[in-house]
């Protein structure tokens, strides 16, 4: 009897084991599931151009997603992102317009992206400000002041004799730069949260704040360079936006910083902060282009396509609370 009862209790964990391991993955059957349906529905989904038009899509907002992935790791948010999209973007374009060269243009971006990072950051970390508030009200001061140096007009650089396509509508054996961009960011980031001190750092910020403070662990560094970080990349998608666009529009990067989040949070990143990937958020950004893609291939309204948006971030939320509750 008692060996029959350890079989049972063994079969009982080993059933437990495999279901939370589904749960885990639900974000990824949900994905399959809705890319089976589509293509039952309309075949052309599964074309390959159109499958590379997905992956092509999500890359900007991707690179964006990781980014947040690392602030919301640490507990926090970063509402800027897409103002310092629409900055970087209108910065770079003025300066193509003016013959800089476009390394130095280039680079000249990525530094506004790491500064108003660090402002961010020092707010947060020194100033005790919320990361709601002090990002909320960067993204304002920011959007302000690139209409203000834009004159609230697109920067087109094109007829200036630069050439400033390769980042974004290049390709290299068929597959768009902007993917290769993409994936290179998920690998590096993967690598950072998985393999390194720093990676380790940011994950016990978010799950105890106290308990890494008395483990020795800088936070106001960390978070500082947390922040940092998700401006790096926030450049580098107004680069790659721009070198698609071959304009820099002054509203560039308006309601990314939404659709980062919901890339974020619905790949499993806890809003809670403590727990998530870039792994997570890579499905949630291809889930979300999918969505939007299919939607598209069956000629159902854009509004409808937010509506839908809207639903998911609130599915995965009230989810992500409930596993809590139970745990």
């Amino acid at each position: 009897m008692e060996e029959k009862s350890i079989n049972t209790e063994k079969s009982s964990g080993t059933l437990l084991r495999y279901w939370k391991r589904l749960k885990a993955y639900s974000v990824f059957w949900a994905l399959l599931a809705i890319i089976v349906i589509t293509s039952i529905i309309e075949p052309d989904f599964l074309n390959p151009s159109n499958l590379i038009n997905i992956v092509r899509q999500t890359s900007i907002n991707g690179i964006l997603a990781v980014g947040m992935t690392f602030v919301i790791i640490t507990g926090g948010i970063d509402l800027s992102v897409g103002a310092i999209i629409g900055i970087t973007a209108v910065v770079t374009a003025m300066c193509l317009q003016n013959g800089v060269p476009i390394p130095v243009a280039a680079l000249l971006a990525v530094a506004i992206g790491a500064a108003v990072g660090a402002i961010n950051g020092i707010g947060i970390t020194k100033g005790q400000i919320a990361p709601f508030i002090m990002t909320l009200g960067i993204m304002t001061s920011l959007r302000g002041l690139t209409y203000y140096v834009s004159n609230g007009s697109p920067q087109d650089w094109r007829n200036s004799g630069v050439d400033f396509t390769f980042l974004g509508q290049g390709t290299l054996l068929d597959i768009p730069v902007p993917v290769y961009i993409f994936v290179l960011v998920l690998l590096v980031s993967f690598y950072i949260l998985k393999y390194t001190v720093f990676g380790r750092n940011v994950y016990a910020i978010g799950d105890n704040r106290e308990a890494a403070r008395l483990s020795g662990i800088k936070i106001t560094r960390v978070e500082l360079l947390v922040y940092v970080l998700s401006g790096i990349l926030s450049a580098l998608s107004a680069l790659v936006l721009i070198s698609r666009l071959s304009t820099a529009e002054p509203t560039a990067g308006t309601g990314t910083e939404l659709d980062a989040v919901a890339m974020t949070v619905i790949g499993g990143t806890s809003i809670l902060g403590g727990a998530g990937g870039v792994g997570g958020t890579f499905v949630g950004a291809i889930l979300l282009s999918v969505i939007a893609n299919a939607l598209n291939i069956l000629n159902i309204s854009p509004f409808i396509q937010q509506v839908v948006k809207g639903l998911i971030i609130i599915a995965a939320v009230l989810m992500e609370l409930r596993n809590r509750k139970k745990n």
